[in-house]
């Protein structure tokens, strides 16, 4: 489960973000392109962009459900 205290300060704020526990393998990226965005320098990805709609949330709850290693989380508010 991911933990909001230990999220990337390159996310944009919101209900999504991803913590330290990415492990780069891109399949937030693959699931919700328009949202995250990889650190190519760091090594991990991060929000780039908050969902507005019911469309965009259904992306990135499928991109949070992808995730092999429970880094990203929806509880950042």
């Amino acid at each position: 489960m991911a933990d909001k205290s230990a999220k990337w300060d390159l996310n944009v704020d919101g209900l999504f973000y991803v913590d330290d526990q990415c492990i780069a393998c891109d399949a937030c990226i693959m699931e919700a392109e328009d949202f995250f965005e990889m650190n190519d320098d760091d090594g991990h990805a991060y929000v780039k962009k908050q969902p507005t709609n019911a469309e965009e949330l259904e992306a990135c709850n499928s991109a949070l459900e992808a995730c092999p290693v429970e880094a990203i989380g929806n509880d950042g508010k």
